[in-house]
């Protein structure tokens, strides 16, 4: 098959994925409640998937779990992002926010966190905890699967 006939399916793929983040998008709104693990997780690999580099981001949440913004706060390299749990610690309390997700990618497309992933949390959720902000989750994303580490125990 030619490059020129597939064209036309790659712009309609191109159009599936802009019309499923729309509507992933209006879910994960401000004041829009998480209730769906599944949703929140479809929302960060569409997010992410494409990525060439880590990302590590944080939906910061009220005390109903309502959504009051999603930020990518780190970028790094192809294989890490140095994450400053201050960095974070300080915009939750500039958005009031009572707990947060985090999340981040890996390019390698293998979604299994790594031993320096489940130190990071366990280290941001302490240094969150004295602020009383609750660490909910954090999910691992790559373009075919995501892990939860409060599903797997890890936090």
């Amino acid at each position: 098959m030619s490059a020129v006939a597939e064209l036309p399916q790659i712009a309609r793929e191109e159009q599936l994925i802009a019309a499923a983040l729309e509507i992933l998008e209006r879910r994960h709104a401000r004041g829009a409640a998480l209730t769906d693990p599944d949703a929140t997780r479809a929302y960060l690999r569409l997010r992410l998937a494409e990525r060439p580099n880590e990302v590590f981001g944080v939906i910061y949440l009220d005390n109903r779990h309502r959504v009051i913004a999603c930020e990518e706060l780190f970028t790094g390299t192809i294989d890490g992002t140095e994450v400053h749990p201050r960095v974070i610690a300080q915009r939750a309390l500039a958005l009031n926010a009572a707990a947060i997700i985090v999340f981040h990618n890996h390019p390698s497309g293998q979604a299994e966190p790594s031993r320096a992933d489940e130190v990071l949390t366990r280290r941001l959720k302490d240094a969150l905890a004295l602020l009383d902000i609750r660490l909910l989750d954090h999910l691992v994303v790559s373009a075919e699967a995501s892990v939860s580490m409060a599903e797997r125990g890890l936090m």
